[in-house]
C-alpha cells in the first residue's frame, strides 16, 4: 500500500515537473516578443530586417508534429522560412528557440508573435495575411 502511494507521488511529481518546464520554456521565449530580431546571416537577415512581414518556422526532422506542419509551411508564399534546427542551430539559438515546432512572426525587424507547438493550417495562413 505504501509502495503504491510512493509510486503515485512520484508520477504526480514527474508530471508537475514536465508541465512546469513547458510553462517556463514558453514564458522564456515569449519575452522576446516586441524586441528587435537578432543579427542573422544572409537571406534570413535581410528578410528579418526588411519592411515586410516574415515568418520563421523552426522544426526538426525527427519531430512528429513538425512532420505534419512542414509541408504546409513550405507551400506558403511570401517571406516564409523553414529552419531545420539540426542544420541551423545557431539561428535557433539566436531566436531563443527551445522546442519544435516554433513559429516566429517578424515585422519590420521586430518580433511580433511567437507560437510554440503545432499550429493548424488556417492559423499559419492567417499570420501571413
Amino acid at each position: 500500500m505504501i509502495a503504491l502511494y510512493i509510486l503515485g507521488s512520484l508520477i504526480i511529481a514527474f508530471v508537475l515537473f514536465v508541465v512546469g518546464m513547458r510553462v517556463f520554456m514558453v514564458m522564456r521565449i515569449k519575452r522576446r516578443e516586441g524586441k528587435p530580431v537578432p543579427e542573422l546571416p544572409g537571406k534570413l537577415g535581410r528578410a528579418a530586417r526588411g519592411r515586410g512581414l516574415s515568418m520563421f518556422y523552426f522544426y526538426s526532422p525527427q519531430c512528429g508534429p513538425c512532420k505534419a506542419m512542414t509541408p504546409v509551411v513550405k507551400s506558403m508564399r511570401g517571406d516564409v522560412f523553414a529552419v531545420d534546427i539540426t542544420k541551423d542551430m545557431d539561428v535557433a539559438r539566436k531566436f531563443g528557440v527551445m522546442a519544435t515546432p516554433t513559429t516566429v512572426l517578424v515585422k519590420q525587424g521586430v518580433v511580433q508573435q511567437i507560437l510554440v507547438g503545432p499550429q493548424p493550417e488556417p492559423t499559419l495562413r492567417a499570420l501571413m495575411a
